[in-house]
C-alpha cells in the first residue's frame, strides 16, 4: 500500500496505532512497528522525561522500523514539563510525533525545525484546518466513536472524514471506529490516506494490558461504552463498568454535579492500575465503540497482515458491485 501517508512516515502499510495513555509503551509499539505500521510511544504514560529516553532506547532494541512518540499537551494547573519531553524527542533522533490537545505554534516550529514530521489529532474540521495553517504534516481525524476525547460536536467518521478530505490539503488518517480491513477499505475511499487505532491495538498479544482487560474488550458489544463528563462539556468515550456508571449517574443528578464530585473516581492512578491488575471495575477504562467489532486477541503482525487482505477484497468486492 502506497499512500502520502507511508511515504512521509516511511512505512509499509498506512496504519497508526495511536498515543495511549499507560499502553503506549515499547512492546506494542515496537510489534506494531515490526507489523509494517507505525508504533507509538506515549510520552506521558513515563513519569519523568529521562525515562522517557529511557523507554525511547528500549523500544530501538526491539526493532529498526520507524516508531513515533505522542506527547498531548492539555491545560492543567501543575502542567508536566512538556518542553522537556519535546527535548528528549527531539535529541534522540525521533522524526515522528503525533500531537493532541493545544499545539503552540513554538512546539511545532521546534520540531519541524529538527526534521520532526508532526501528526496532529484534531475532533472537528476547524481545528483540522488551524493545524494544517500552523504547519503540521498529517491530520488524525477522530470521530464520535472514538475512544477518549471526541470533542463536544458529535459528528461521526462517516461525515467528519470526507468532511475534512474536502478541506485539507495535508494528508489525514481516520480515527475512531476503526479496526479491521473494512473500516480502512471505508476510510481509504472516503479519502483519508491511512488510519489510526487505539482501542483495537489495546486487544493484541503485545499490548502491556491484563489479560482481563483484553477479554473485557472481546466480550464488550458496540453499546457498552458510556460518554462521561457531557455535562462538563469534557465528553470522554469509555467503557461501560461500575466506575463510569457512577460517574454517568452523578453527573445526571437533578442538582448537577462539578468535577470535584467524581474526582475521586476517574483518577488515571485507578485507571492505571485497573489496566495492569485486570480489574474491570477497578477505574476508568478508555475504549471506543469499535469494541464490537473485536472478537480475538491476535499479535499486532496477525491483526495488520489480516486487515491488509480483508481491505484489498473489500475494495475489489466494492468494484465488483459497482460495475
Amino acid at each position: 500500500m502506497k499512500t502520502r501517508v507511508t511515504e512521509l512516515l516511511g512505512i509499509q502499510y498506512p496504519i497508526i496505532q495511536g498515543g495511549m495513555q499507560w499502553v503506549g509503551r515499547a512492546e506494542l509499539a515496537a510489534a506494531v512497528s515490526n507489523a509494517g505500521g507505525l508504533g507509538i510511544l506515549t510520552a506521558l504514560t513515563q513519569p519523568t522525561p529521562e525515562a522517557l529516553q529511557d523507554e525511547i532506547a528500549r523500544c530501538r532494541t526491539m526493532t529498526s522500523k520507524p516508531f513515533g512518540v505522542n506527547l498531548t499537551i492539555l491545560p492543567s494547573i501543575t502542567p508536566p514539563p512538556y518542553e522537556k519531553y519535546l527535548d528528549v524527542v527531539i535529541d534522540s533522533g525521533i522524526k515522528i510525533l503525533e500531537t493532541a490537545g493545544n499545539n503552540p505554534k513554538e512546539f511545532i516550529a521546534k520540531a519541524k525545525a529538527a526534521g520532526v514530521k508532526i501528526i496532529h489529532k484534531c475532533v472537528a474540521v476547524r481545528h483540522a484546518l488551524s493545524a494544517e495553517r500552523n504547519g503540521v504534516d498529517i491530520v488524525s481525524i477522530d470521530g464520535f466513536e472514538c475512544a477518549g476525547h471526541p470533542g463536544e460536536d458529535d459528528i461521526g467518521g462517516l461525515v467528519l472524514i470526507p468532511a475534512a478530505a474536502a478541506k485539507l490539503k495535508i494528508p489525514i488518517v481516520a480515527s475512531g471506529g476503526i479496526g479491521d480491513g473494512r473500516g480502512l477499505a471505508a476510510a481509504l475511499t472516503l479519502g483519508a490516506e491511512g488510519v489510526n487505532m487505539g482501542t483495537r491495538f489495546c486487544a493484541t498479544v503485545e499490548a502491556p494490558i491484563h489479560p482481563n482487560i483484553k477479554q473485557m474488550l472481546v466480550d464488550s458489544s458496540e453499546r457498552d461504552t458510556r460518554l462521561m463528563f457531557r455535562k462538563l462539556h469534557n465528553t470522554a468515550r469509555v467503557l461501560k463498568n461500575a466506575v463510569s456508571e457512577e460517574v454517568v449517574q452523578i453527573e445526571n443528578r437533578p442538582e448537577g454535579a462539578k468535577f470535584e464530585d467524581i474526582k475521586h473516581l476517574v483518577t488515571g492512578g485507578r485507571g492505571r492500575i485497573a489496566l495492569e491488575k485486570g480489574d474491570r471495575d477497578g477505574g476508568v477504562i478508555t475504549a471506543g465503540q469499535i469494541v464490537g467489532l473485536i472478537n480475538d486477541v491476535p499479535t499486532c503482525k496477525e491483526l495488520i497482515d489480516r486487515m491488509v487482505k480483508e481491505c484489498r477484497e473489500h475494495l475489489q468486492e466494492a468494484v465488483k458491485k459497482a460495475t
